[in-house]
């Protein structure tokens, strides 16, 4: 099944309507290390509540970093609300911080999956050929992490 930006914006109503969309605050600001030892800043969190169909947690993560072209840090942060409707009613979406180098400029995208294959279908989507249309050549990359099983 292809996934489908309009069906993800009704979703995404539904989830808002029902009560299960969040934007946490207590991890803004926090900063994390990116690779190469670089850190980077969370500026904004989005959590869908799952359903009873959903796994108790996600199984995956993905992990995208880009530098986004023409447009500054300030003005990416207030675009990257524009999209939110766009991805958060996907299947498997779970959660998703956006964080910035503020060294480089460089923006990342941590993402919360259901499954490996929820991860894998998004990478292929229409929103990461958007974020890749929008960002320096070369410099989108990301990779699909699988939760480990204790």
């Amino acid at each position: 099944m292809r996934l489908n930006p309009f069906h993800s914006f009704l979703k995404t109503i539904v989830y808002a309507l029902g009560g299960r969309i969040h934007f946490p605050k207590d991890c803004i600001d926090e900063a994390l290390a990116m690779e190469e030892g670089q850190g980077s800043v969370n500026f904004r969190q989005v959590i869908v509540d799952p359903n009873q169909d959903q796994p108790a947690k996600p199984w995956a993560t993905f992990r995208v970093r880009f530098h986004v072209a023409h447009m500054s840090a300030k003005q990416n942060k207030l675009f990257s609300l524009l999209p939110i409707p766009l991805f958060v009613g996907l299947p498997g979406f779970r959660s998703k911080l956006w964080m910035l180098n503020e060294t480089n400029g460089d923006f990342q995208g941590v993402y919360e999956w259901d499954t490996v294959q929820d991860a894998e279908k998004y990478a292929v989507s229409f929103a990461m050929k958007f974020m890749t249309m929008r960002s320096v050549p070369g410099s989108v990359s990301y990779e699909i992490i699988p939760k480990q099983t204790n």
